[in-house]
């Protein structure tokens, strides 16, 4: 239960720390990079235009995997 918290805890961290202009996948998988940032959605611009998600649908993982310099800007 708490490798199981604690993941969660750095996922909603990763998630309220994200600024506009950094790039991101979501858990589908979707890469782009952060236009707007709403109260509970992001607004993530890719080559075929802008989509709003929700917060929760950005991966900190897929995130530091595909974009490794985004990752550390956060540690």
């Amino acid at each position: 239960i708490r490798p199981q918290m604690r993941k969660q805890k750095q996922e909603k961290n990763f998630q309220e720390s994200l600024k506009i202009g950094q790039r991101v996948v979501t858990t589908s998988g979707l890469h782009g990079r952060i236009s707007q940032i709403q109260e509970d959605a992001i607004v993530i611009e890719t080559l075929s235009g802008k989509l709003k998600f929700e917060k929760a649908a950005i991966s900190r993982e897929f995130t530091a995997q595909r974009f490794p310099e985004s990752a550390e800007e956060k540690k």
